[in-house]
């Protein structure tokens, strides 16, 4: 069975960093296409940024420049490294496997305030 579960959320300043992982399993990790989305309360859910098997990346507008997708192969993991962070990235984040999406994780919250 498929399970993503993300870690690293937390409370951090505005200008702070963060980074989110997301922890595979029941899947061949390495030629998996993954993904970071976040969802703001009352907000729809908006893709953040995802990553190849060939460790392609794309990113969102809003944190181009901020946040760094990245994978880890050995250790069926992908992360998200959040700089230079702002209030309006309060969210919780999911992970996700498949384009489209076939799996999520549970989300982890992260919240952005002084």
């Amino acid at each position: 069975q498929v399970q993503l579960v993300e870690s690293g959320g937390g409370l951090v300043q505005p200008g702070g960093s963060l980074r989110l992982s997301c922890a595979a399993s029941g899947i061949t990790f390495r030629f998996a296409f993954m993904g970071w989305y976040r969802q703001a309360p009352g907000k729809q859910r908006e893709l953040v940024a995802t990553i190849s098997s060939r460790d392609n990346t794309n990113y969102a507008d809003f944190v181009k420049g901020r946040f760094t997708i990245s994978r880890d192969n050995a250790k069926n993991t992908v992360y998200l490294q959040m700089n230079s962070l702002k209030p309006k990235d309060t969210a919780v984040y999911y992970c996700s496997a498949g384009s489209p999406v076939n799996y999520w994780g549970q989300g982890t919250l992260v919240t952005v305030s002084s």
